[in-house]
C-alpha cells in the first residue's frame, strides 16, 4: 500500500480549505489526529503544514494550535490587490456596478486557461469599477464552480467578485499578464472610449494546489499607471 506523503496531506488541507470545509479562522485537528486520519507519521503532518504555514494558508501558534489564516496569501505574500483600495487609496471615491452574472458551462477557450474540460460548471461575471464616478477597471471574470462552489451561492449585486475571492478562496499559484491592446466593442462602452481605442490589460490565473479558481481580465483606460506593492 503506498505510504501517505506530507504532499498528499498537503493538498488534500488545501483542498478542504478550498472547498470551505475548513474556514477561515477555524482551528483545524491537531497533529495527532490528522496522523491517525492519513496513517502517517506526526513528523509527516509536520512538514505538510509547515509548509501551508509558509504559503500562508494557515497559522501555526504554540499551544493554540493551527487555524486556517484569516486572509490566506501565498508563501511570497504576494496579495491579491483590491481594486476598491487601490481607489480609495488615491484620495477617490470607490464605486462597483455588477453588469451581468450568469452560472454557465465553461467555453473551450476559458476552460483551456484554466486547465479544465469544454462544459465544466462555470460562473461567469462582469462588472465596472469607478473612481469618483469615473470608469476604472472593467472586470470580466469567470470562476471555477468545482474548486469554489460557494461561489455560485453570490449574487455580487453588492459586493464584486475581486473582494469576495481574496477574503473566501486562498490560493497557492497564480500567473499574471499585462498587455497593452484594442478594446472590444463591450470594453470600450463601458470604460466610455470611442471604438477601437487603446486600453491597458491585466490578466490573472489562480490555483489552488493544482485546482484552478478563476481567470479574469481587467482592463483600465489607457491612462491608468499600474502600481504594485510586495
Amino acid at each position: 500500500m503506498r505510504r501517505t506523503s506530507f504532499k498528499d496531506i498537503r493538498a488534500e488541507i488545501e483542498r478542504r480549505i478550498s472547498m470551505r470545509l475548513w474556514r477561515p479562522g477555524e482551528i483545524i485537528p491537531g497533529e495527532e489526529a490528522l496522523a491517525a486520519e492519513f496513517g502517517a507519521a506526526r513528523a509527516t503532518v509536520n512538514r505538510a503544514l509547515q509548509e501551508l504555514a509558509r504559503a500562508g494558508l494557515v497559522e501555526r501558534k504554540r499551544k493554540s494550535g493551527t487555524r486556517v489564516a484569516l486572509h490566506p496569501v501565498r508563501e511570497a505574500r504576494f496579495v491579491i490587490p483590491l481594486v476598491r483600495a487601490e481607489i480609495e487609496a488615491s484620495g477617490m471615491a470607490y464605486a462597483y456596478r455588477l453588469i451581468s452574472r450568469e452560472e454557465r458551462p465553461v467555453p473551450e477557450a476559458v476552460a483551456a486557461r484554466l486547465g479544465i474540460a469544454a462544459g465544466a460548471a462555470g460562473l461567469h461575471v462582469a462588472c465596472l469599477h469607478a473612481a469618483d464616478g469615473r470608469p476604472y477597471q472593467y472586470e470580466d471574470r469567470w470562476i471555477n464552480l468545482d474548486t469554489v462552489p460557494a461561489a455560485g451561492g453570490e449574487r455580487f449585486d453588492a459586493v464584486g467578485p475581486n473582494e469576495w475571492l481574496v477574503a473566501n478562496a486562498p490560493f497557492s499559484q497564480a500567473r499574471f499578464g499585462f498587455a497593452a491592446a484594442i478594446a472590444t466593442p463591450v470594453e470600450a462602452r463601458m470604460l466610455g472610449l470611442e471604438p477601437g481605442a487603446a486600453v491597458f490589460v491585466a490578466e490573472r490565473v489562480t490555483w489552488l494546489s493544482g485546482r484552478s479558481i478563476t481567470l479574469v481580465r481587467m482592463v483600465h483606460p489607457p491612462s491608468h499607471t499600474m502600481v504594485m506593492d510586495m
